[in-house]
């Protein structure tokens, strides 16, 4: 599972001109899913995210999590993210998960985070979306889960 961060002022995630999900200060979340990825990797991304202190303290550092500042969060899936390049000009996309399984687990993740006391807007699985992002800093951070054992 890997997601990207971006910590933003305000977001929004439109499909065919509705808006879906749209949020002020937090976080978008650009989410990945591969094969071998389960609920374990679901939980503990989740709980990486909540907590991760990508948020300035009173010193201006970063110090504070999104739990700690009451931000909310905008979660787009995005198998893109599993593109591989390294050969030839298009990309090859065998390392993204099933539609059906990536699905399960963006909408389990999403449950995760909510559990976590964070309120969550998604965009549409599967769906061509438009994403509006004001970053903020830009602070852009990459969260993969553990390696398997």
């Amino acid at each position: 599972m890997k997601v990207i961060i971006q910590r933003s002022r305000e977001a929004s995630v439109t499909v065919a001109g509705e808006v879906t999900g749209e949020i002020d200060h937090g976080y978008v979340l650009l989410v990945g899913l591969t094969h071998g990825d389960d609920e374990a990797d679901v939980r503990w991304v989740a709980d990486k995210i909540a907590n991760l202190r990508l948020f300035e303290d009173g010193e201006g550092k970063m110090n504070r999590s999104i739990l700690d500042t009451g931000g909310s969060i905008l979660s787009v899936s995005q198998f893109t993210l599993y593109a591989d390049t390294r050969k030839g000009r298009r990309p090859g996309f065998s390392d993204a998960a099933r539609p059906e399984k990536a699905e399960l687990l963006w909408n389990r993740f999403n449950e995760e985070l909510r559990t976590l006391g964070l309120r969550v807007e998604t965009g549409v699985f599967g769906a061509m979306m438009d994403v509006r992002l004001l970053n903020d800093g830009p602070v852009t951070v990459i969260v993969e889960s553990k390696p398997k054992e």
